[in-house]
């Protein structure tokens, strides 16, 4: 199978996130999460000052663009630019150019890291730290890209599920 690289898609003005939303979904009904493997907005923070008053805020870093990292093929070059919003790949002519190594890390675009852990699902824990410090639960999921954990507390005498970072845990075993 062919490597997947970055890919710059034109969408209309104020329509990124509709896009990314939509092209996600695509992926989802038709089964395409081994060729379109993410989809972003690039972002940036900015401080606005307004009345005085600073604040932190996300701005778009390429208003009308959205970054897709995906295997070029007919299947997934159709998937996206028929996708509502969408005005084509950045490119000559109808032929998408992929985003050099250099250009994907200058926007902060990093790819995942894959992170080994100790843990799997039914594992019991005890948390070392934060508001659920020494509290006991039950693995249920593990989410690798966010490197957290979804572990149930009783809480009440109810199965609660909270999500804790990969540090803030002790395996009980």
């Amino acid at each position: 199978m062919a490597e997947a690289k970055w890919y710059v898609v034109h969408t209309y003005s104020g329509y990124e996130n509709k896009v990314k939303v939509n092209i996600e979904n695509t992926i989802e009904n038709r089964g395409l999460q081994d060729q379109i493997l993410e989809v972003v907005v690039p972002m940036q923070d900015v401080i606005e000052s307004k009345d005085g008053v600073k604040k932190r805020v996300q701005r778009k870093l390429l208003p009308g663009y959205v970054i897709v990292n995906m295997v070029m093929n007919d299947d997934t070059w159709y998937v996206v630019r028929n996708t509502r919003g969408v005005t084509g790949f950045v490119g000559p002519g109808s032929k998408p150019v992929p985003l050099s190594d250099e250009e994907v890390k200058n926007m902060g675009i990093t790819e995942e890291v894959l992170v080994d852990v100790d843990i799997v699902e039914g594992d019991s824990v005890t948390v070392i730290s934060g508001a659920w410090i020494d509290t006991q639960g039950v693995v249920k999921a593990i989410n690798l890209a966010k490197q957290t954990l979804t572990i149930t507390v009783d809480m009440f005498g109810r199965e609660t599920p909270v999500e804790i970072g990969f540090n803030e845990v002790r395996v009980e075993r």
